[in-house]
């Protein structure tokens, strides 16, 4: 059976006819990764981009054998959306997984890794069509897939029609003039495609698992190439199996009405105590608040669970049911005035102080004066992803427990004792907020606040002491190659474990160790890659102190044991200064390490900036200055952040140019367990990895450690300044999340 041109344009031309066909088909049409990397048909792209904040894992078998025929083999593809209308991906292609090509095995074989890119053009109105410009096996040196195209897409009912013009130097002529192609959703789960790819004509079919089948997780696809009249294709059908995750959890997506944090606009004046207010710019004042109104955050409605016993007592207890008990809207005035105005302050601010405890929070003081403020102190060991949802369940809590009608509040926020953050406003305004009437009235400082006059503290000492309770950080160590002469993927792999021990105000103790897992033949130790093997024992044992200084200064210095292929006693001496929103971030690192066997000694010294961009949740980072190996030069980083993960871009010029793509997730839960009396056990906040290629040059070697410097797992960035978002103006761009960290967890 054979298709020509002319069957095709029928193909084409029929579909048209059957949008007015009455059919079972699907509610929306989907996008889907081709064979080739990018999302589209089959071998061609379609104007369609993978959407915001989702990364696709997928194989195939149709190995492009160096663009001279189609051959059974491998394609690994690692693909993700950055932002609406732009997607990365990078594509390992292969013969065989394990083939060393330098020994007559793998002679003549393919093993490739190409980076791919496609952004869809704004301004065009929706109901015209899309169009994008795309490129594959960007950059790098051998570049044997090299395509550039642009393509446009129409959507028409069940139908999604493509068509566009490609430039490539393959023999098999894909990709290379006109092409076009039509897919056809018949329902969520089955979507049929037929094109016509530069060269000759292809068939496939795609079926849909849909998350809910996967616990959630993400959607799996099947694609099935059953056709193709190539004259270049060794096999008559292919297949591909693709995993397509969201990186952002249901309390990441930006609610409908909210805005971003230049645009905030408040409805009250929000209290001060006397400190002078970071407000964002454009607040309106009281009267222009009637012409203008302000949107409502609003969030997608959660299951809640139970509220938190409180322990200390049984009149404590019976306070925080009351209190807690009550429903926090407006229809329940008049029972409020019934009932919960015969509780005082007092007894609000213990029930509170008890609540926050039950919560898992630390160094609690809860304190209050004559004048109604509320005083709040705490420490978060328990959101260790992010500090905005210690926040917002500490926020949730003081509506929730305090019903005296004009009460103020301010909430200070440490980590052993050095204050970090804290945010003022008044209960009622913030109750409305919750119950989705109106944007909080929010003045949030960088690190500590002046304290009114006249508290009263709750309590005599500090409930939920942090210090001498250790904290256990687990999560894997991965040393790894891709696309290599002697493998696909060759890797070490061990388990590490963190130990941070607090012992007095800003300082304590970390020691991190690992124990060897697995790894490839590749790393082996008589095996090429014996050098950069995961090793077993402990490589850090360290003491820190951190200091919070004047004018938006941080400074820690840590002093110890390193192991970096060989033993060192070393010094690190970190100081960063924040801008007064957190948008901006200056960074000194320094460290000094003498070898414990013989006289001899390594150091080294680099300055870092960073952008904060947050309406867009996107940091830039650049660092420059002298690292580990004596290599010199610069790295730049961009961060597209989904919730609290990242997929980054960099380039490093040091000892060799390189460029390559980082993902950093989260390995807890949104919340941890508790601190208990013997300390905590929790998986590491932020875990990255990275994968790399050297530019600029004929050849594509290998480089270890470039750009490399000694760090221990307690850092300012990591420990303290919430990976880089202890910032106002992100608490700002993202209330609905602080309202949601309440309701998760109320």
């Amino acid at each position: 059976m054979t298709m020509t041109m002319t069957k095709l344009n029928t193909v084409f031309l029929g579909g048209l006819v059957a949008l007015s066909a009455p059919l079972m088909a699907a509610d929306k049409l989907n996008s889907f990764q081709s064979l080739n990397g990018y999302t589209g048909l089959i071998n061609t792209p379609s104007a369609l981009t993978q959407a915001k904040g989702t990364v696709d894992i997928g194989y195939n078998n149709q190995l492009d054998f160096r663009g001279n025929k189609y051959i059974d083999g491998h394609n690994f593809i690692f693909s993700a959306g950055l932002f609406e209308g732009f997607e990365v991906s990078g594509q390992v292609a292969a013969n065989s997984m394990n083939d060393n090509m330098f020994y007559s095995e793998g002679k003549g074989q393919v093993r490739d890794l190409s980076f791919n890119a496609k952004y869809q053009l704004p301004f065009i109105p929706n109901d015209w069509f899309s169009l994008a410009v795309g490129g594959k096996d960007i950059g790098g040196t051998a570049n044997q897939y090299a395509t550039y195209y642009a393509v446009a897409s129409k959507q028409l009912g069940d139908f999604n029609f493509s068509a566009g013009l490609a430039n490539s130097k393959r023999l098999t002529g894909q990709m290379d003039g006109v092409f076009a192609g039509v897919e056809w959703q018949l329902y969520d789960w089955l979507s049929l495609q037929v094109e016509h790819d530069g060269e000759a004509e292809n068939a496939a079919a795609r079926i849909t698992l849909p998350k809910k089948w996967l616990f959630d997780v993400g959607t799996l696809t099947l694609t099935s190439r059953f056709y193709s009249n190539s004259d270049y294709d060794e096999q008559g059908t292919y297949w591909g199996l693709n995993l397509t995750i969201p990186l952002f959890d249901d309390y990441d997506q930006p609610a409908v009405n909210s805005k971003s944090a230049a645009q905030v606009q408040p409805n009250h004046a929000a209290a001060t105590y006397g400190v002078k207010q970071n407000k964002p710019p454009g607040f309106f004042t009281s009267a222009s608040r009637d012409a203008a109104p302000v949107p409502i955050v609003t969030s997608a409605p959660v299951a809640t669970t139970a509220a938190s016993k409180n322990t200390p007592s049984h009149n404590t207890m019976k306070i925080a049911a009351q209190a807690s008990a009550y429903p926090i809207t407006a229809a329940d005035t008049a029972l409020n005035t019934l009932t919960l105005n015969k509780l005082t302050l007092n007894t609000q601010a213990f029930s509170l102080k008890a609540a926050l405890a039950a919560d898992g929070f630390e160094n609690i003081l809860v304190g209050y004066n004559q004048q109604k403020q509320l005083i709040i102190q705490f420490e978060n060991p328990v959101f260790n992803r992010n500090d905005i949802d210690a926040f917002g369940l500490v926020l949730g809590r003081i509506v929730e427990h305090v019903t005296e009608p004009g009460v103020e509040f301010t909430i200070q926020l440490a980590k052993y004792d050095t204050p970090l953050m804290s945010i003022l406003g008044q209960v009622d305004n913030y109750r409305a907020f919750i119950n989705g009437q109106q944007n909080p009235d929010l003045a949030i400082h960088q690190g500590a606040t002046a304290i009114p006059k006249g508290v009263t503290w709750v309590g005599l000492t500090r409930a939920n002491s942090p210090y001498f309770k250790p904290r256990v950080t687990i999560s894997p160590a991965l040393t790894n190659t891709y696309a290599t002469e002697l493998g696909v993927i060759d890797f070490s792999l061990a388990l590490r474990a963190d130990i941070d021990l607090p012992l007095w105000q800003g300082g304590g103790v970390s020691v991190s160790g690992q124990v060897h897992v697995a790894n490839s033949d590749d790393f082996e130790k008589t095996a090429p890659f014996k050098h950069y093997r995961e090793h077993t024992g402990v490589d850090r044992a360290v003491f820190y102190q951190t200091f919070a200084l004047p004018f938006g200064l941080y400074n820690q210095t840590q002093v110890g044991y390193f192991q970096e292929t060989y033993d060192y006693s070393g010094i690190i001496n970190e100081t960063a200064w924040l801008s007064p929103a957190g948008r901006h971030k200056v960074t000194a690192n320094v460290g000094y390490f003498v070898y414990q066997n013989y006289n001899g000694n390594r150091d080294y010294k680099t300055l870092s900036y960073q952008y904060n961009w947050v309406e867009q949740d996107i940091t830039f980072h650049a660092t420059a200055g002298e690292f580990w190996s004596k290599d010199t030069g610069a790295k730049l980083e961009s961060r597209f952040w989904f919730g609290d993960s990242y997929i980054g871009l960099f380039y490093e010029n040091t000892s060799a140019q390189k460029a390559g793509v980082s993902i950093s997730i989260p390995l807890s839960s949104r919340k941890d367990m508790a601190v208990t009396r013997y300390g905590q056990i929790k998986g590491k906040e932020a875990w990255r990895h990275t994968a790399s290629t050297q530019i600029g040059k004929s050849h594509n070697r290998l480089v270890f450690n470039q750009g490399y410097t000694p760090g221990t797992a307690i850092s300012l960035d990591r420990s303290f300044l919430n990976q880089g978002r202890m910032s106002s103006d992100y608490i700002y761009a993202n209330l609905a999340r602080l309202k949601n960290a309440y309701m998760e967890y109320k």
